[in-house]
């Protein structure tokens, strides 16, 4: 007899002291199930405040780590320990390698300032908060830089290379990329991981001038995780909460081309909205979760046999929370 996913996780939902959470790039029929969605920080900010002891997680795994680092009481379960590409590119031994090729090149360890965008692993995020650094996200990278450079310090950038040189570019700074040429850190104020999201790298300026000569008029939105090349050409770059709200506040009648994951694209406005791709950006990792993941997930809390468990151990939980709570205190 097949089973009616989306009834039985309706079921469980109501039965189980259960929160079932959803990232913006998860599949619309997970999505749909979520009861509360959004970005990787805003759900775990949620998910703390959130009264169920249990939660299950619908997103990639550095997503479920940041619920566990900021509320280590919660009982953390995911359907899919999906892995973000990004978050990949760099763990603790990358990182501590990029702090020594600055020290290696007359920076001291104590003039390095380490700031960790939201997509890494909590490893790397324990190691900055060990440092002194802070946690970012796309929608507050400004904010963070910003008030890093207050320091005095040289600010290593981890591990996303283009969101890095995307907001140094945005506030006059100058950055260089470890690995990628020349990168004397004496001579940058952002100095970037060679790491980016393969996504965001499907965006093409080719694609740009296509939209813009078939549309005279039309608005290029893009996250900061593109190229720069992109960004510059582009008429806004935000993160997902502020792409949705930009997209939200234009004339209705106004028509845009949109350079980011395809889910969420495809939930936006209906009408005079495009994916800015040829080729479709939809991030596989993130659509691994099925309805049957979600549902055998909640169905192992109910028999008491929870599978997929988000478990960091105390000291990663320390120091990756410290960088966070830096990150969320600055105004």
């Amino acid at each position: 007899m097949s089973i009616d996913y989306k009834a039985e996780i309706e079921r469980l939902k109501r039965e189980l002291p259960v929160t079932v959470v959803g990232h913006y790039y998860q599949r619309d029929e997970v999505f749909e199930m979520a009861d509360i969605t959004g970005d990787s920080l805003e759900l775990a900010r949620k998910c703390k405040s959130d009264e169920n002891p249990w939660v299950v997680f619908c997103g990639v795994g550095f997503m479920g780590q940041s619920v566990k680092v900021i509320a280590p009481e919660k009982r953390v379960l995911m359907p899919k320990i999906a892995c973000c590409a990004m978050a990949r590119m760099i763990d603790g031994s990358y990182f501590d390698d990029s702090v020594n090729y600055m020290v290696e090149r007359g920076i001291p360890k104590e003039n390095i300032l380490p700031i960790t965008y939201i997509n890494s692993d909590a490893s790397v995020k324990a190691k900055v908060g060990e440092m002194g650094g802070m946690v970012c996200t796309s929608s507050n990278a400004y904010k963070i830089i910003e008030k890093g450079l207050e320091s005095g310090k040289k600010i290593l950038f981890v591990p996303d290379r283009c969101l890095g040189q995307n907001f140094a570019n945005s506030m006059g700074l100058k950055s260089c990329v470890i690995g990628a040429g020349e990168c004397d850190p004496k001579e940058a104020d952002v100095i970037c991981f060679d790491g980016f999201c393969s996504v965001h790298q499907l965006f093409t300026l080719d694609d740009i001038e296509f939209y813009r000569n078939k549309f005279p008029g039309i608005k290029i939105a893009v996250h900061p995780e593109c190229d720069p090349k992109i960004v510059d050409a582009s008429d806004f770059a935000g993160s997902t909460s502020q792409l949705i709200k930009y997209v939200n506040d234009l004339d209705p009648e106004q028509k845009v081309a949109i350079g980011t994951e395809y889910n969420l694209v495809n939930r936006m406005r209906q009408g005079n909205t495009y994916v800015l791709s040829s080729t479709k950006p939809e991030c596989p990792t993130m659509n691994e979760t099925t309805l049957e993941d979600v549902y055998l997930t909640l169905k192992s809390i109910e028999d008491n046999r929870p599978i997929n468990e988000i478990v960091v151990d105390p000291h990663t939980v320390k120091y990756a929370n410290l960088a966070l709570e830096r990150m969320l205190a600055i105004k």
